[in-house]
């Protein structure tokens, strides 16, 4: 694997359960923003086209809570970087930045990858 993403790639991210952070989801059970703010840059799970139960079942084994999903164009899409940095723990390690240079996504951008986030497993 390299620094080179296809649009259609996902990437996953592990997002606490609204019983444990409230404030990574909204009223009406969909995602909030804050679950996309990290001043080091948006931890993220590259799915290098494998199958979703796979990815789901593979980061189960290191996360508690739930497991949600974006694409690599919708991060474009609102002029976010993702960034292939594998970790000790997992060879698919990424993250996503708000640009080359910040690694914090903007209130914009945080507000619109919520928007297009899909919940992929949900735990209570």
């Amino acid at each position: 694997m390299n620094n080179t993403f296809s649009d259609c790639e996902k990437l996953y991210r592990a997002v606490f359960p609204a019983s444990y952070i409230q404030m990574f989801w909204k009223k009406d059970g969909t995602i909030s923003s804050a679950a996309f703010s990290d001043r080091e840059g948006l931890s993220v799970e590259r799915g290098n086209f494998r199958d979703d139960k796979n990815v789901i079942e593979e980061m189960r084994k290191f996360f508690k809570g739930c497991i949600i999903s974006l694409t690599v164009g919708q991060c474009k899409t609102v002029d976010a970087v993702v960034k292939y940095k594998p970790s000790s723990r997992s060879e698919y390690h990424s993250e996503i930045h708000g640009s080359e240079t910040t690694p914090l996504l903007s209130k914009s951008q945080r507000k619109h990858l919520a928007a297009d986030a899909k919940i992929e497993y949900y735990e209570a």
